[in-house]
């Protein structure tokens, strides 16, 4: 029976990584799988999704306006899908994880989004909170803080310091976000070398 995943982290515990490894894994055994990521993630270009491993991948850009649904029944007259992947998926909109249900129950075709749940401000984002409301199957993979406690917080870094305000969201990687456990976020300490001022 096809199942929604949504599997989530903080930042830097291997998602992209973990997406490009299954569906390696779909494809080595003749399998069709679909990749999409949503383009407000254009680091590193749009459809693209880059490991920080290095490890690289092309996907389908998911925009505003695009129909998921739409998209998966196109692509699968061409040839069967056997699974759907999404990274990012924090980023996708509510009608985008209806679609996702869409291809789970009608079409009867896997669907697993990588993401995060909760932004450096700790509110859920829109797809994150809309994934928790459907989502068949809810996964954690865990990451660790500088202490080796397990981070489920993300630390928003300018300029060297944490700050707790601004937009939810702005797109950046190691240099801007870094993922804490709970005491060391509400502490406000990005490291050993002591508490750094909280804007």
């Amino acid at each position: 029976m096809a199942q929604l995943y949504f599997r989530y982290s903080t930042m830097n515990a291997g998602k992209s990584l973990e997406l490009i490894k299954v569906a390696y894994n779909y494809e080595e055994r003749g399998k069709r799988v679909l990749v999409l990521t949503p383009c407000i993630d254009d680091r590193s270009g749009i459809g693209r999704i880059v490991s920080r491993t290095g490890i690289k991948r092309d996907a389908f850009p998911i925009y505003d306006d695009t129909n998921i649904l739409t998209m998966f029944i196109s692509e699968n007259e061409k040839e069967k899908i056997e699974c759907v992947l999404i990274d990012e998926g924090q980023f996708l909109k509510k009608r985008h994880v209806q679609e996702l249900t869409e291809i789970v129950d009608s079409c009867e075709t896997p669907v697993m989004v990588y993401g995060l749940k909760n932004d450096f401000r700790n509110e859920l984002f829109e797809g994150s909170y809309y994934l928790l409301i459907y989502a068949d199957k809810i996964e954690e993979i865990k990451t660790i803080c500088w202490c080796g406690r397990k981070a489920t917080m993300v630390a928003r870094v300018v300029d060297g310091e944490f700050v707790r305000s601004g937009e939810q969201i702005v797109i950046g990687g190691n240099n801007m976000y870094v993922s804490l456990c709970r005491k060391h976020y509400n502490d406000g300490r990005l490291g050993d070398e002591g508490t750094r001022p909280i804007k």
